[in-house]
């Protein structure tokens, strides 16, 4: 069995917000796959499915293997890097603003 992978890095999403995304695909063919995140209607579906795109071409062009025998075999939303803002409150004070990345991975396994 081959394995062909896709990362997308420094996505502008919390991965709190995409992990149940991920889990919704995570051991499906690669069609119901596509379907689920198509029409999930969410921020994190449009940029896993750009992600997935990517595993399956990698898949195809390497291991020159059909579309309909791919499986996500493994997917996983990891932290990247926070970026630190400030918001301007009363009396010169400032609270802060934790502005979340997320690092996808994508691993599919070609029969």
């Amino acid at each position: 069995m081959n394995f062909a992978n896709a990362t997308t890095k420094y996505v502008r999403i919390s991965p709190r917000k995409a992990r149940p995304v991920a889990d919704m695909i995570r051991g499906l063919t690669v069609e119901q796959a596509f379907y689920q995140l198509y029409y999930s209607g969410t921020k994190t579906g449009r940029l896993l499915l750009k992600t997935l795109k990517s595993a399956v071409a990698n898949a195809e062009t390497r291991h020159e293997a059909d579309r309909d025998k791919m499986k996500v075999f493994k997917i996983f939303v990891d932290e990247g890097p926070t970026w630190k803002r400030a918001k301007s409150r009363n009396r010169g004070g400032r609270s802060p603003i934790l502005k979340r990345t997320s690092h996808f991975n994508i691993v599919l396994s070609v029969e």
